[in-house]
């Protein structure tokens, strides 16, 4: 089955495609891959959404899916072949599991009226209605595509993991990545910090620190989730009283707070974790691996196909899509929280499956 996988992430980085090939769940071939960077427009859009009104937010919502097929259309004219099905995450606006709701958006019945494809999409709240975190999803697609590796973790706008215990999957948000990242990297009128340069240059604020890692959430126990209403809550304002410091110096804390947070998430993933997979837009950030592996000692970060580390979510959404189409479980709720496992994902225009 041929399918075109497509993911926004919080960071607001770009839409990233994946255009792959699967022989069964477990074996696939990523024939094509690209990000298409939001607009200014866009981003500034969807940045400020959570404090629209409805009608915005739902023609915010059917817009955006025109233009994911607008995106997926140009993508398709410089790589042409068969595609069976679009697996679309959507755009999160809001996640809020404790009281019932996710949201993501880019209408999935607007892709589908561009493409002419089937689209899976919407494949977190059937997760959520069955009391679930609704996130995170893709540590089914750890287990079948990369279970060779100890420990996955992915850095997006928000760091996750996921690893085995007892033959069971275990995953958790772990803290907020290049959100709060790109968010310090913004003051200086920049989208990212290329490389983790500005953090290299800065000092450690050590009453911040100190701070940052008393945040309640680290102490709550799996399943759990972060969400962009989280950090503008939780996260944000204990960045507030050093607004005077230099970027730098903020850049260089947050990262030193982050790479803490993650070391300490590889110890508790059980004694025998000796290689971890990161993939996700940080894991080209090399001062923040440079701050990992000086905490996680003689464990290996290993490294894989460089399209695989960038596109490793939207590989993994159009495997989901390919085990809602195929009648098999696509959500773990050993990971979520759920009162079982389901397969989640709507499907829209669907035809000979």
């Amino acid at each position: 089955m041929h399918i075109i996988g497509l993911m926004s992430g919080t960071s607001l980085d770009g839409i990233d495609l994946a255009y792959c090939e699967f022989t069964d769940e477990r074996h696939f071939q990523l024939i094509a891959a690209e990000t298409y960077n939001y607009p200014v427009a866009w981003r500034e859009r969807l940045a400020s959404l959570h404090r629209a009104t409805a009608e915005e937010y739902v023609k915010t919502d059917a817009e955006l899916g025109h233009y994911f097929g607008e995106c997926i259309m140009h993508f398709r004219e410089k790589h042409p072949g068969r595609v069976d099905c679009i697996a679309s995450h959507g755009h999160t606006i809001f996640h809020q599991p404790e009281k019932g709701f996710t949201a993501q958006i880019g209408d999935g019945n607007a892709i589908h009226a561009v493409t002419g494809v089937p689209v899976v999409y919407d494949f977190r709240r059937l997760d959520v209605a069955l009391g679930g975190q609704g996130a995170p999803l893709v540590p089914i697609g750890d287990r079948l595509l990369f279970g060779e590796y100890d420990c996955c973790i992915n850095l997006g706008g928000i760091a996750n993991i996921s690893y085995e215990i007892d033959n069971e999957r275990i995953a958790y948000d772990i803290s907020p990545c290049n959100m709060a990242l790109n968010h310090l990297a913004g003051l200086t009128g920049m989208t990212y910090d290329a490389g983790g340069e500005l953090a290299r240059n800065g000092e450690i604020i050590t009453p911040l620190l100190a701070r940052l890692e008393t945040l309640e959430y680290y102490h709550v126990p799996a399943p759990k989730t972060l969400g962009k209403e989280w950090f503008e809550k939780n996260f944000l304002p204990y960045l507030e009283p050093y607004s005077s410091q230099p970027v730098e110096n903020l850049m260089r804390t947050v990262s030193e707070h982050i790479a803490l947070r993650l070391a300490d998430s590889i110890s508790h993933s059980g004694d025998n974790t000796h290689r971890v997979l990161i993939t996700g837009g940080g894991a080209n950030n090399q001062y923040l691996l440079e701050l990992l592996k000086e905490k996680i000692g003689t464990i290996d970060i290993e490294s894989i196909d460089n399209r695989i580390v960038d596109f490793k979510e939207a590989i993994i959404f159009a495997l989901l899509a390919y085990l809602r189409l195929n009648n098999q479980n696509n959500t773990l709720a050993s990971v979520t929280g759920a009162s079982r496992d389901s397969s989640g994902g709507v499907v829209c225009g669907q035809t000979g499956f």
